[in-house]
């Protein structure tokens, strides 16, 4: 009777034991996910942001050239619709310009010291399955993530160095890959062709033979 006594009395230490294990283990969990959230949200707070509307372009805008970052909120997309985000600077002030599509801000954190690719265009389409949470197009935002870092520069004596770049940025729908604001320039070179073609059919034979001997 005090064998069982005793093992029993063992038993419930080491439950109380590991009970109390196991609380410490939950709580160091949750408070190692509190710090990393705390980390992100700090990150994510760091980062810069504006609207950017479709078929708008924001002209001059600037950036620290040292390690520049902004989140550009893309409005008025369209589901199943291809769309370009295009960067364009001086050629005076050599960059190296970083353009990311963001469908969660959460993950700013996570690529914050990638190294940039020199990706001055970005093509993608806004399609609403590869959406998180399966939510439909108006209710999700998308972001693009604009880095940016000097190039090439060559430190001159006696000469400050350039704090911040100059940039213009738009996002424009694609129609058969061609921006809509484009589309005029290709339907008159188009134009251009068949009058070229259909002219000489109407001009005078004589006008024809003297070209040709000439």
């Amino acid at each position: 009777m005090i064998y069982l006594a005793g093992a029993a009395g063992s038993m419930l230490k080491r439950t109380t034991t590991m009970g109390g294990l196991s609380v410490f283990v939950i709580l160091l969990l949750y408070i190692c996910a509190s710090v990393i959230g705390a980390v992100s949200l700090d990150q994510e707070n760091m980062v810069d942001s504006k609207v950017l509307n479709v078929g708008e372009e924001l002209l001059s805008e600037t950036l620290p050239l040292q390690m520049g970052s902004r989140l550009y909120r893309l409005n008025e997309l369209k589901s199943s619709t291809w769309y370009e985000v295009k960067i364009s600077y001086p050629a005076s002030i050599p960059s190296s310009f970083s353009i990311q599509l963001i469908r969660d801000k959460s993950v700013i954190g996570h690529n914050w010291n990638r190294r940039l690719l020199n990706t001055e265009k970005l093509i993608f389409k806004a399609d609403s399955n590869d959406i998180p949470n399966h939510q439909s197009l108006d209710q999700s935002e998308k972001y693009v993530l604009v880095s940016v870092e000097p190039a090439g520069v060559v430190a001159i004596p006696g000469v400050k160095e350039r704090e911040l770049v100059l940039f213009n940025i738009v996002c424009d729908e694609l129609l058969l890959g061609i921006p809509h604001k484009a589309i005029w320039v290709g339907v008159l070179v188009l134009v251009c062709l068949g009058v070229a073609c259909i002219v000489p059919a109407f001009l005078p034979p004589y006008l024809l033979v003297r070209k040709q001997k000439s």
